[in-house]
């Protein structure tokens, strides 16, 4: 378990650093994260539903990672974006557009071929038409969730991709605890986060972060 935890707060810090500067990623993530947990909701009740309002979640929250996320020399942790892409435990920039493709490429498939294979009945009308692509779309989240479980298994060890998971599945709450001020910090004129380079950061955990991943 004490390993479990060092690695869930070191990946959790790490995301948090490398990755979440910008204020106004920041608010959608907290925007994504409210939504994320109504798909949550949702899961048990209506699939296909949770998967359109999860792919919403996703498209809101990498929205901020794509157009206001700073992609050039990150002074603050003194690395280049080619480091932090490289060490990436989770999705980089590269492997979330080969994602946002195949969630893309869901409803044309199923436009010409509805039933996909066997797998649905054909659509009755529009509405369940884009019910399919909610259940396509379920599927792809957690088959894409899974794939990299399984890349970092076999790269790295399964704790780390099992962890990786948790810390996925946890995101939305913990993204709301973290960045619930990030919409009143923007009223300020704040653009970047200017607590992160004061955030607490021990020798140890530098030294965990250093280490190839």
């Amino acid at each position: 378990m004490s390993r479990f935890a060092e690695t869930l707060r070191t990946q959790r810090f790490d995301d948090y650093r490398y990755y979440h500067q910008s204020r106004i990623n920041q608010s959608l993530h907290l925007i994504s994260a409210a939504i994320f947990l109504v798909c949550y909701a949702l899961l048990f009740k209506d699939a296909a539903l949770a998967g359109l309002v999860g792919w919403l979640a996703m498209l809101t929250r990498q929205a901020g990672h794509f157009f206001f996320e700073p992609n050039g020399y990150d002074a603050v942790n003194e690395v280049t974006n080619e480091y932090k892409e490289a060490v990436k435990v989770g999705f980089n920039q590269y492997r979330k557009i080969v994602l946002l493709l195949v969630w893309g490429s869901a409803p044309v498939v199923l436009f010409f071929f509805p039933t996909l294979f066997g797998i649905f009945s054909p659509p009755a009308d529009r509405i369940e038409f884009i019910r399919h692509v909610g259940s396509l779309w379920l599927c792809i989240g957690m088959g894409g969730g899974l794939f990299r479980v399984a890349q970092l298994g076999i790269t790295q060890d399964l704790q780390t991709g099992l962890i990786w998971a948790f810390k996925v599945l946890t995101d939305p709450f913990h993204n709301i605890a973290l960045y619930y001020n990030a919409p009143l910090a923007l009223l300020r004129g704040e653009l970047i986060d200017t607590t992160i380079s004061t955030a607490v950061w021990t020798e140890d955990d530098a030294e965990e972060a250093s280490r190839p991943t």
